[in-house]
């Protein structure tokens, strides 16, 4: 069976990106406070940083999904990924959900287990 290699770097980048969102409240959160008492604008920088992650994410995803249906390989790790980088994406606030996403979705990533074709 081929192993795909984007599905190998696609269940890297969702680990990164598990942490990533994991501390993305605290930052965006410290980076706000900061905001307030310096008078500054971090805030944006700091959420815009975990933003395009989470689009480089939703992007190796979908190239993961369309590599690994012509493969013949299994579409569930690469397709959760998708949906966890595309939560967190859209919105911070969900965050948890997008990690659970990313963590299930790279155990079936790293796992690249053929498509079942029982021909009866």
């Amino acid at each position: 069976m081929n192993k795909l290699k984007i599905n190998t770097w696609n269940g890297i980048l969702s680990i990164i990106n598990c942490f990533l969102f994991a501390a993305s409240w605290f930052v965006i959160f410290s980076a706000a406070f900061s905001d307030v008492a310096e008078g500054g604008n971090s805030t944006d920088s700091a959420a815009t940083f975990f933003y395009v992650m989470a689009w480089i994410g939703v992007v190796v995803s979908i190239v993961a999904l369309y590599k690994s249906k012509k493969a013949s390989i299994s579409i569930v790790g690469p397709l959760l990924c998708l949906l966890g980088n595309l939560a967190f994406g859209l919105a911070a606030a969900f965050a948890f959900p997008a990690i659970v996403l990313l963590i299930i979705g790279t155990v079936f990533s790293f796992l690249q287990k053929p498509v079942n074709q029982n021909n009866n």
